[in-house]
């Protein structure tokens, strides 16, 4: 057969998940031959073409990055010390996984366990009729409160400008953007509220819900859901300060003093709402990109440097990232320990920002309760429930394609009543 008929065959066998193991060896060579590289893009765009809309791909991002892996998975050479069988398997059903995200089927998923390590099963996730009581995504959803108590619920409120807080005019942007103007006063609007420079506002999201801000020193922060910042109108004096609870990622604005020193930035994450004490520790920023994961339901805040540098502290206990690193402190930290920091997992820290549910490893608790923040529904196990799950699919779907896939994985059956999810062996 013809080596363009072949690596055709051999693809569309993948697609129909029906290729032996022999032929996914020789997709893999073709895959890495330079000269089938034109045909594969052609029939990725084909597969793309022919997608519903029923699974949405994921972003451009998260394309690009899973591109980015998939070709560092491709190139990788297996570790002497492991079975040259075992690696070329286990390896290709990464690549398989890749695969299926570029091809936007939008979810692979696959079962492991600490003590052994199977050939994890790639699931894809075709529609399927919708249940009777599904549950749809969370969106773009918060609530601003202003400094006089006045709220805004932000994702029914018309794009233009919202309020006035002294010099600093709240507008939300088109793409739903909050954003901090600095401006002249003005009158006339209900909710103009003359303050000193100090006077605070509270952004907060709900379960389902996210959000976009940009600060009034041009810093940009997400929320994800369930997640609250309480910040400053205006930024004076020679420091920056916001307080945060849940998940929240941050680009922070570097800016300078009169005396040429960085002005500081730091964070502050809390056990209550924003504002509201009970802070846990902080983290001093010079000019970067970190992401915050501060829920209290989870069983320590982890903050993961991506670009810069930060300073964790917790009482008298501190730790320095670098680029890559994960700083983890536990509800029951004690200021005699050592701050814990490990290499991160970039990719699976930030899926909640590129619209995708990432896990390596997770128990089905910490799966759930990412879905249950995400789709605002309540949990209960039936039965003792000891597997892990690996793998990705878009935060893009309903409820039902997400518990779908869970099950097909192996291991588990649910079952939606209302907004209640029971999840049993």
């Amino acid at each position: 057969m013809d080596n363009s008929l072949l690596f055709a065959n051999l693809f569309q066998k993948y697609l129909d998940n029906t290729c032996s193991g022999e032929e996914v060896d020789q997709l893999m060579v073709l895959l890495k031959d330079e000269a089938y590289k034109q045909q594969a893009d052609e029939l990725i765009e084909r597969q793309l073409a022919t997608q519903q809309d029923a699974v949405r791909p994921v972003d451009e991002l998260l394309r690009e990055r899973l591109s980015l892996r998939l070709q560092s998975i491709l190139e990788t050479e297996a570790p002497a010390e492991k079975p040259t069988h075992y690696i070329r398997r286990n390896r290709w059903w990464l690549v398989a996984a890749a695969i299926i995200l570029l091809l936007g089927t939008g979810a692979y998923i696959w079962l492991s366990s600490p003590a052994i390590q199977p050939k994890p099963p790639v699931v894809q996730v075709q529609p399927e009729s919708p249940l009777q009581n599904d549950v749809q995504p969370g969106g773009n959803k918060a609530m601003l409160t202003l400094d006089n108590g006045a709220t805004i619920i932000l994702d029914s409120a018309q794009s233009g400008a919202l309020a006035q807080q002294g010099n600093t005019q709240v507008v939300k942007l088109n793409d739903g953007q909050l954003l901090y103007n600095q401006t002249a006063k003005s009158s006339g609007n209900p909710l103009t509220t003359h303050h000193s420079p100090l006077t605070y506002n509270v952004l907060s999201t709900p379960r389902g819900g996210q959000y976009q801000l940009a600060l009034p020193d041009g810093s940009l922060v997400w929320l994800n859901a369930s997640s609250s910042i309480r910040f400053p109108t205006a930024f004076t004096g020679n420091e920056r300060t916001v307080e945060i609870t849940g998940e929240v990622y941050f680009e922070v604005m570097p800016l300078r003093l009169r005396s040429g020193q960085k002005m500081p930035f730091t964070v502050y994450f809390s056990s209550s709402p924003a504002g509201g004490g009970g802070r846990l520790g902080s983290v001093e920023v010079m000019g970067t990109h970190f992401n915050i994961n501060a829920y209290n339901d989870e069983a320590s805040i982890k903050t993961t440097l991506l670009e810069g540098s930060v300073k964790i502290k917790k009482d008298a206990a501190s730790a320095i990232l670098k680029p890559g690193e994960q700083a983890s402190v536990s509800h029951s930290f004690q200021s005699s320990q050592v701050i814990p920091v490990q290499t991160a997992d970039v990719e699976e820290v930030m899926a909640w920002k590129n619209g995708a549910f990432q896990f390596n490893g997770a128990t089905i608790q910490t799966v759930m309760r990412q879905i249950t923040r995400w789709y605002d529904v309540e949990v209960e196990y039936k039965g003792n429930i000891t597997l892990h799950f690996a793998g990705a699919i878009s935060r893009n779907v309903n409820i039902s394609q997400v518990l779908q896939m869970l099950e097909k994985a192996g291991g588990i059956k649910t079952s939606i009543t209302g907004k209640k999810v029971t999840v049993m062996p």
